[in-house]
């Protein structure tokens, strides 16, 4: 009998949930929306680069509440809100804009775990976009700025007995502000989208002890058939050691220990290379002793592989992937949903984009001015694609000078621009150096809020030498980096040339098909091309694709074609922007797709 008041209890409390939350709006969502739990939301551990066993899920039903600039915590709180999903998206449950002259405000209550006594207790958030400040239990204990890095709050000292009071205060002009905000505008149209405000990524608690690992670097050298990691810790003296076991699935192959601060080059003679169509990881252990006694210990991963350019038999300086020439080719991937809007509504959402570009036969995606989620990153090491990975824009844009080589213009941006600019960035490239599948760098799109280009890509390429850096995607072209990209709509256009650095067709394609039912909006869709049916949008994506085939062996080294999927008023997908309808012939997309990138093969 009291099993079953337990169970009847249980369910009452489950349907007081889901009472309180159900996505807003009516406009097209995926399937995965139906499948939310909200007791148990993006519940995968949300840094598998950097693993440790014991931590806490805080996503869930918050209390929220806008308010005016510069009011108090609120008495009252409007309602719930379901995090991580941005405020103005379906899957909130809210979905209001907040808008530059309002704060959004969060409230939840959490425990400790009672096995956690005596440890050091961190408040991660994935991302919160884009002012963030942190109060527990009734104390400021930290801000942050930017809109696409996780960050981390040591809650220890400030933490009391029993129920802990979690209260989160955000700010985001969006493009009313200086700051980086991808495609994100105040007032969306076109190809402009709707503002993402707010908790994004999973909120989550860590305990680890004093003494702790911060953070970790990888860098493959093919050449030297070597690994070197950087360990960086937390409260550590020189006398610790941090020691790194080296395995291909549960077999050690290379072992290495230093003292803390001290780089580890680890030899690897009998090497395994990632590629996508091989990608091996080793697993990686690795352990931080104090006074020879275990302190910490994080699981994590890493790769053998190198990105370069060479000139070849031709004269024509190719990208190359392990020493080889290789053509990479993938889609413009916005990584946008219509029922989430900047989050993926689950994992296996997230993931499915990049099995579908895998079996559309690419193997590489451009991720377009956005930043994912850390286990984005982890899919795509693991399924071999691979990446290059855009800043998001922010201010106002030049003029854009797409067919000009010389004589690029560029935007004189405020200090406070440039330094929200320079420290994202560098934020950025710190949170994803590890991830074998990034191989490009693109701190500039199109001449969006394009400034001092020659000393950012020069920037870029010194914080890291083991990538390559595409300076000014599509424009305004400096001889600069370590590519010429050009942008050209719809077919593909060999329109500029460059002897010394590969060229690359950044962006093509965009061929569209409304499918009805399956539109963000009812009008006002578009494309750079419009057709009919799948046949037709077929026909013309392997028309283009013949096309750069015979441009390939005139100069191209790498294409990207627009797009992954339709986005809210863009309907140039190979898919629906809900996922549910793939608009191409798949088979003979592979086709195509599988000639392109093999076209350098010797």
């Amino acid at each position: 009998m009291k099993r079953n008041f337990l169970l009847f209890s249980m369910m009452i409390s489950c349907i007081g949930l889901f009472a309180q939350w159900k996505p807003m709006g009516d406009k097209i969502k995926t399937k995965w929306a139906q499948t939310i739990d909200v007791n148990s939301v993006l519940p995968e551990y949300p840094r598998p680069i950097m693993e440790r066993s014991e931590w806490t899920n805080l996503n869930g039903l918050w209390e929220y509440a806008i308010l005016p600039n510069g009011q108090n915590e609120p008495q009252k709180y409007d309602g719930k809100i379901l995090v991580p999903f941005a405020v103005e998206s379906s899957l909130s449950g809210v979905q209001k804009e907040l808008g530059k002259d309002n704060e959004l405000w969060y409230k939840r209550s959490f425990t400790v775990p009672s096995n956690w006594k005596n440890k050091t207790i961190l408040l991660h958030f994935g991302a919160v976009d884009w002012k963030t400040e942190v109060y527990l239990n009734d104390v400021k204990i930290g801000t942050h700025t930017g809109g696409y890095t996780p960050f981390s709050f040591d809650i220890t000292p400030f933490l009391t007995s029993g129920n802990q009071k979690l209260v989160v205060k955000v700010w985001d002009p969006t493009t009313e502000g200086f700051q980086p905000v991808g495609k994100q505008n105040s007032k969306p149209e076109g190809i402009w989208y709707t503002p993402v405000s707010g908790i994004w990524q999973t909120v989550w608690l860590e305990p680890v002890n004093a003494q702790h690992i911060a953070s970790i670097k990888t860098i493959p050298n093919i050449d030297t058939k070597k690994l070197s990691i950087d360990v960086a810790t937390e409260k550590t003296v020189s006398a610790d050691i941090v020691e790194v076991v080296v395995k291909n699935g549960s077999s050690i192959v290379a072992k290495a220990k230093g003292a803390v601060g001290q780089q580890l080059n680890i030899p690897l003679p009998d090497m395994q290379l990632w590629s996508p169509e091989s990608p091996f990881l080793y697993n990686l252990e690795i352990n931080l002793y104090a006074n020879g006694q275990l302190v910490d210990k994080v699981n994590s991963y890493a790769a053998m592989r190198k990105i370069s350019t060479k000139r070849d038999d031709h004269g024509i300086v190719r990208i190359q992937l392990n020493n080889k020439d290789y053509f990479q080719f993938g889609p413009l991937d916005q990584g946008w949903w219509p029922d989430g809007l900047y989050t993926a509504p689950t994992d296996e959402a997230l993931v499915y984009d990049i099995q579908k570009t895998k079996d559309f036969g690419f193997n590489m995606i451009r991720k377009h001015v956005k930043v994912e989620p850390a286990r984005w990153y982890t899919h795509c090491d693991r399924l071999g694609i691979l990446v290059w990975q855009d800043m998001p824009n922010g201010d106002k844009s030049p003029q854009w000078q797409n067919r000009q080589y010389f004589n690029g213009s560029e935007l004189i941006r405020s200090g406070e621009s440039e330094a929200n600019y320079y420290k994202e960035w560098k934020d950025i490239m710190d949170y994803l150096v590890s991830y074998p599948s990034i191989v490009t760098w693109v701190p500039f799109n199109e001449a969006w809020g394009q400034f001092k280009t020659v000393e950012t890509a020069e920037w870029t390429k010194n914080y890291d030498p083991s990538r390559l850096v595409n300076p000014a995607s599509g424009g305004n072209h400096y001889r600069t980096g370590d590519m010429l990209d050009l942008h050209n709509y719809p077919g593909p256009e060999l329109y500029l040339y460059d002897a010394e650095r590969p060229t690359v067709l950044g962006e093509y394609g965009g061929i569209g098909l409304p499918l009805e039912g399956h539109l963000w909006q009812p009008d006002k869709n578009w494309g750079y091309v419009q057709f009919k049916n799948s046949k037709e949008v077929t026909d013309e994506y392997v028309k283009y694709g013949e096309t750069l085939k015979k441009l390939i062996k005139a100069g191209f080294s790498a294409a990207v074609y627009t797009q992954t999927t339709d986005v809210e008023g863009e309907v140039n997908g190979l898919m629906t922007y809900d996922r549910k309808v793939i608009k191409l012939d798949e088979a003979r997309t592979r086709k195509v797709n599988q000639e392109i990138c093999s076209s350098l093969d010797r």
